[in-house]
């Protein structure tokens, strides 16, 4: 029996991607006047079975899952050259990009906020 849903594990990922991408952006900022420095990006890959596995409510149904975990990846920005150095850093892109995940991080924290806070009062019996 699985106390936590399906839709807890997969805030939990976006979590650990927004955290990852907090980490990663910070370190690209913090690097760039760092000669031949190449900037970091990161992706966060669901497989489609994790949603098609969430919608199967029977034994009876066919399996699609191969994996069900999420994947994060840092991949290294080489295509691209903003400096003289080497570096390709571009201090604007990083910080809207720094922006646009402290909203993703704040509206997944919220959501699983909400869902404990669900939890709490079917624990409480509705008080």
């Amino acid at each position: 029996m699985k106390i936590f849903s399906g839709t807890i594990n997969s805030l939990e990922q976006a979590l650990k991607y927004s955290s990852t991408k907090q980490k990663t952006i910070s370190h690209n900022i913090a690097n760039v006047d760092t000669p031949n420095f190449k900037a970091k990006d990161v992706t966060f890959r669901t497989d489609l079975e994790n949603s098609v596995q969430a919608l199967k409510t029977n034994e009876k149904h066919v399996d699609f899952a191969g994996s069900s975990a999420a994947s994060i990846n840092i991949k290294t920005r080489n295509n691209t050259l903003y400096n003289h150095n080497g570096n390709n850093v571009d201090i604007d892109k990083e910080m809207a990009a720094l922006a646009e995940n402290q909203i993703y991080f704040n509206a997944v924290a919220d959501r699983i906020s909400s869902k404990f806070n669900t939890l709490k009062t079917v624990i409480k019996g509705g008080k």
